[in-house]
């Protein structure tokens, strides 16, 4: 399908409304179950943690953003790296996509071992800086060490998948996410509880709780991140090494394209995940029972946006192979089509989120107080699922163009000048429903913003393509991969 439709992209083949629907729905559902069997994950290890009380979850949960933080930096830089094989990709030039990706192998494992470093280093003190107390603190520290050592490997796992999405290939990287997410069971049923008695069978255990769970998901992303990383290095049509010499050069050219693309994204992200800390810091004085219901309910808001990211994923790939292919009217169009498609499914998961909250609360805990605090949380977040479905997917359409550095403002402005301003005003009166509604109103001004964005149309204006000179056609199987 991916050599298909990069193949159609460049002949000039017309597309009718149905087949660009079709394409977008063949692309989407696999990046769908993906991100669905990574939330799948979260939902396990929240679901785990949470029998061991509300204190355990706290700890998870007052760390969750500064992990989220860390994860963000590889993915951005990822991001800089696996746009441009799209585009390459697109205008038929296996050969350079080959070398992009070499690089970004070095460049995206060169970073994780900094980042690993530093995680390391301050996660004795992390939980206190954020206001946790000490019935919590020391797990959170246990359960951020182990999550930051794994960094290295989460950030080529995540580059792999982003490569193989980039080449139009969705299903791959769906399975091995499923996959992913059934190997977290099994490290988690092991490593979190305590050697028991099942049935007349006794169950080995290593009862190391919080610790369990981080550990529990570093192994399982070691395992199918290696199998991600083969698995292009031998079969990917686009971007496989047979017949090409591995080298530990990087190109200035390339590198410095991937910083141009990435460098906005980073820079947002590490301002999004600083004030999600800041929310962190604000829910933190509402006490254990606010930390732990507020951290369950991101997680499971998580299951109804991760839909919009998949579409996501597939309109950056269709944009970014449409562009590379110099087809533009096309681009504008897939982008139309997800768009809507984003909308009317996070519409639809909105309105489950609403009916089926006390339900994915009662997964998590049973703490009575807990479980209300998070109904109540996840009924006033529902109602922003559709524009935050806007924005996802008008993110994912424009970093496929490479277009990132407003986008990165609005999500910057959005989540600090409306989210922070209006959870530190509400929250005193109001509660964790004050921090809840703030988030409810910024995601819905924010998606707002990306549909006039869209409109406008600048991003395809401003579509940032290789330059003339990365895309000539090479030898795909003699030239070796030597800069």
């Amino acid at each position: 399908m991916a050599d298909d439709l990069s193949s159609r992209l460049r002949c000039g083949s017309q597309f009718t409304f149905g087949q660009r629907l079709s394409l977008v729905a063949k692309l989407s559902w696999p990046a769908i179950m993906a991100q669905l069997s990574s939330i799948l994950m979260e939902y396990i290890d929240a679901s785990m943690v949470g029998s061991l009380g509300a204190s355990a979850s706290a700890s998870i949960g007052l760390v969750a953003s500064s992990t989220w933080l860390f994860w963000g930096l590889g993915g951005a830089l990822a991001t800089g790296f696996s746009v441009q094989v799209a585009h390459l990709v697109g205008a038929g030039n296996n050969g350079q996509a080959r070398s992009v990706f070499r690089q970004s192998l070095i460049a995206v494992f060169a970073l994780g071992l900094v980042i690993m470093a530093i995680g390391v280093a301050i996660s004795g003190p992390l939980p206190s800086w954020l206001g946790g107390n000490a019935d919590i603190n020391a797990g959170a520290s246990g359960y951020f060490c182990i999550v930051t050592a794994s960094l290295p490997f989460c950030y080529l796992t995540y580059l792999a998948s982003s490569m193989l999405r980039c080449t139009g290939n969705m299903l791959v990287p769906g399975i091995l996410n499923v996959g992913m997410c059934v190997l977290d069971i099994i490290f988690n049923f092991f490593l979190i509880f305590d050697s028991r008695q099942w049935h007349g069978f006794s169950i080995p255990g290593l009862g190391l709780g919080v610790e369990g769970a981080a550990l529990g998901t570093a192994l399982a992303q070691v395992v199918v991140g290696t199998f991600l990383i083969v698995f292009i290095i031998r079969r990917s049509p686009q971007l496989n090494f047979k017949g090409q010499r591995f080298s530990l050069r990087l190109s200035k050219d390339t590198v410095k394209r991937a910083l141009h693309i990435s460098a906005p994204l980073a820079l947002e992200r590490v301002c999004m995940c600083g004030a999600q800390i800041a929310s962190t810091v604000i829910v933190a004085p509402l006490g254990t029972a606010a930390i732990a219901a507020n951290a369950f309910g991101i997680t499971a808001e998580s299951l109804c946006y991760m839909p919009g990211f998949g579409i996501s994923d597939a309109a950056t790939t269709l944009v970014g192979q449409s562009i590379g292919a110099g087809r533009r009217d096309l681009a504008k169009d897939f982008g139309k089509i997800t768009i809507g498609l984003g909308m009317a499914v996070m519409a639809v998961m909105g309105l489950i989120l609403w009916l089926g909250a006390p339900v994915m609360m009662s997964l998590f805990t049973p703490d009575t107080l807990v479980r209300e605090l998070g109904v109540d949380a996840l009924r006033i977040e529902a109602w922003a699922e559709p524009l935050y479905g806007a924005s996802i997917v008008c993110y994912g359409v424009m970093v496929g163009a490479g277009y990132t550095v407003v986008p990165a403002c609005i999500n910057l402005g959005g989540i600090w000048a409306v989210r922070i301003t209006l959870a530190a005003l509400l929250a005193p009166i109001m509660g964790l429903n004050g921090v809840w509604l703030a988030m409810c109103i910024e995601l819905c001004v924010r998606g707002l913003c990306f549909i006039v964005l869209f409109i406008q149309g600048h991003w395809i204006k401003r579509a940032n393509v290789l330059p003339e000179p990365a895309i000539e056609e090479i030898d795909n199987e003699q030239q070796p991969l030597v800069l």
